[in-house]
């Protein structure tokens, strides 16, 4: 089973981006240290925090990621987990609300993407807790060469490592 990850207020962006490779990162910006403890020993979930006074629990890992740029935080949880972010399901979840997307027809999204979204594109996929819609408009290949690009990044950090 892959690993889940439950990130701090400090790591919305990191977790996003982990969202985007199809990995389950939670996401709690307003919850205190031990909410988010109490979050990830329920979920089985690593903690992701900057935070150098965050509570140091035995049962429950934690990842004290140490730079500022995404790249170079994935590439720490790379090194600490390991994963392998070629094998990741990418574009598979939600990255407002991190839930498993599901295929949907024209029909079902019809009302909520653009006219010309839905005059030109077939397939799409769908949140159901947050209702946002995705699609592989030409913003799709941008995003899988960005994955690409931090997937080497954070390979090249984990042979340095």
């Amino acid at each position: 089973m892959p690993p889940r990850f439950v990130a701090d207020c400090m790591l919305g962006r990191l977790a996003k981006w982990l969202r985007a490779f199809g990995f389950d990162a939670c996401y709690a910006p307003f919850a205190d240290d031990h909410g988010i403890v109490a979050w990830a020993r329920q979920r089985g979930a690593v903690v992701l925090t900057r935070d150098t006074g965050f509570p140091r629990p035995t049962d429950v890992p934690i990842i004290f990621i140490q730079e500022d740029d995404v790249e170079k935080q994935l590439g720490q949880v790379v090194r600490s987990v390991p994963l392998d972010l070629a094998d990741a399901r990418a574009l598979t979840r939600c990255t407002v609300c991190n839930r498993e997307l599901e295929s949907a027809t024209r029909d079902q999204v019809w009302d909520r993407v653009p006219p010309f979204v839905y005059l030109t594109e077939e397939r799409y996929a769908r949140c159901l807790d947050c209702g946002r819609v995705y699609w592989e408009g030409t913003h799709a290949p941008r995003i899988r060469r960005r994955l690409a690009r931090l997937a080497g990044s954070a390979a090249g950090e984990r042979r340095r490592g």
